[in-house]
């Protein structure tokens, strides 16, 4: 009860004109930013700190909140319509999103995307407001064993995301962990796998050129095969009966979309984990514990309402640890912790006690740019379909610029340009061969992750491996893991011995 008072003074404060229009103008922002390959929330928040100067501390943190928020639901519509993910976060909503599309079924996909944030983002803001202390200190107990265990728990989950063919998942998957070794090494500072001794490869393979390359450039030429010369357009329609039908369907994503937003909340709030890892293990729980799994990459709603609530979930999630401990839990919530530091106030146990009109007027304010986000998500809708239906001979080259500009943005340079484009041949490659190309994408972002949690584990225990077991957490993961990678497995035996079984016995 103690809680309610402040969270409604929060919202009194939230809905003050001024912090009501940055909300708004946070949201419209992020929406925007977050459908745009290459620019991502953390690009967004950090070219916007600097206006922040011009309003109070808690109008700029419920700005630019907002525009965090908004870029999480923005995200899914560049995956949905274009399978293009904006950012590494919406990479998981492409594998079933985009087929949605491709079926003429973008309104149903792009309004469960909305729904799934907005519930997502609600339910993990209600933990943030209930269990804000003790969670903290339960991800204080989060050491590098027990990132490394998560990780492999996120690893766990993609063998089925390959579809029946193992194999060639645990390919894909290597193939991947390959691609983000290239660089310097996170520990000496050598070289490695510097590709014909290339200056541009010493700063590693970015994520979006690897994904922007096969989602983006590889679906323009599979596309351009299979229309064999004729124009395409994409059989979508808008009505307001589809948009109450698309409300409908939604019942059967109810188990996905909750699975999502605790998966996507737990993971948010690990510093070493965040939105991404969170939306890539809520999709993978989703496929593995369905009763149609080989559905989920040909357009199953689920492949999208749960990345979605998980993606939103996390953003919110991370934001606990750097309010009440300090610590940032996400790339744009460590921009958000610097813009703090600049207002004058000090993150941590004590920011409740001395600025809690900030705290609150934040807290309350996730609430309304939740409500907000979804609605605009909703009233642009018919847009996005409009803009659907557009031949293709027409949408190619628009998003063959976005693709080029969205890998040339983060870093300047030509050399992720052709990366793109090679990687770009690359994916077409493999789909025609029938390689899953999701696990190698996911691998290129938990890599790393996985490198560094790995290494300071055994830095830390001197080599001994068996300080993954001996650590409660980690063990409790690791056996996750086991049993995530087990299971898919069994099922499909499963499968093919009943398949078999009738004529087998004939």
């Amino acid at each position: 009860m103690e809680l309610i008072q402040p969270l409604i003074d929060g919202i009194f404060i939230a809905l003050e004109p001024i912090n009501l229009a940055m909300v708004i103008l946070g949201v419209l922002i992020g929406l925007f930013v977050g459908a745009m390959p290459g620019l991502g929330s953390v690009n967004g928040v950090a070219i916007l700190l600097p206006v922040t100067f011009l309003v109070p501390p808690t109008a700029a943190i419920i700005f630019l909140a907002a525009i965090y928020y908004g870029a999480m639901y923005g995200g899914a519509i560049s995956s949905v319509m274009l399978g293009i993910p904006g950012a590494s976060t919406a990479v998981a909503t492409t594998f079933d999103g985009r087929p949605m599309a491709l079926k003429g079924e973008a309104d149903r996909a792009l309004v469960a995307a909305a729904v799934a944030s907005f519930v997502g983002g609600t339910i993990s803001v209600i933990l943030f407001t209930l269990f804000a202390p003790p969670l903290a200190e339960f991800a204080l107990k989060f050491g590098p064993p027990e990132e490394f265990a998560l990780m492999v728990l996120a690893f766990a989950t993609f063998v089925g995301l390959g579809g029946s063919d193992i194999s060639k998942t645990i390919f894909s998957t290597l193939l991947g962990l390959v691609l983000a070794t290239v660089g310097l090494d996170i520990v000496s500072g050598q070289p490695r796998l510097i590709f014909f001794d290339l200056p541009g490869f010493y700063h590693g393979i970015n994520f979006l050129v690897l994904a922007i390359g096969i989602y983006g450039i590889g679906e323009i030429l599979w596309t351009l095969e299979i229309s064999q010369g004729r124009v395409m357009v994409s059989k979508v329609e808008m009505s307001i009966k589809r948009m109450l039908d698309a409300f409908r369907s939604l019942k059967v994503t109810v188990k996905s979309t909750l699975a999502g937003s605790l998966i996507g909340y737990f993971m948010g709030i690990l510093p070493a984990a965040g939105a991404t890892p969170g939306s890539l293990v809520a999709y993978g729980m989703a496929k593995s514990f369905s009763k149609d799994p080989e559905s989920f990459g040909s357009g199953n709603i689920n492949g999208v309402t749960a990345p979605e609530s998980a993606n939103n979930a996390a953003s919110t999630g991370s934001l606990l640890p750097m309010l009440t401990l300090g610590i940032p839990g996400s790339p744009t919530t460590a921009i958000l912790l610097g813009g703090m530091i600049i207002w004058g106030l000090r993150p941590g146990p004590l920011l409740f006690e001395n600025n809690p009109e900030f705290v609150w007027g934040l807290i309350g304010s996730l609430y309304i740019a939740n409500v907000f986000a979804m609605l605009i998500n909703l009233a642009f809708v018919p847009v996005f379909i409009a803009v659907l239906k557009l031949p293709f001979t027409i949408l190619a080259p628009v998003i063959f610029v976005l693709c080029v500009t969205g890998g040339y943005a983060p870093e300047q340079s030509m050399h992720d340009v052709w990366l793109i484009l090679l990687f770009g041949v690359m994916g077409y490659l493999l789909r025609k061969l029938n390689y899953p190309v999701a696990p190698m994408v996911l691998a290129i972002v938990l890599g790393p992750l996985a490198e560094r949690s790995l290494r300071q584990s055994l830095l830390g225990s001197q080599g001994d491996m068996l300080i993954f077991v001996e650590r409660p957490l980690s063990a409790v993961f690791l056996l996750l893991g086991l049993a995530l990678f087990v299971y898919p497995i069994v099922q499909m035996a499963r499968h093919k011995k009943r398949q078999g079984g009738p004529a087998g016995e004939g």
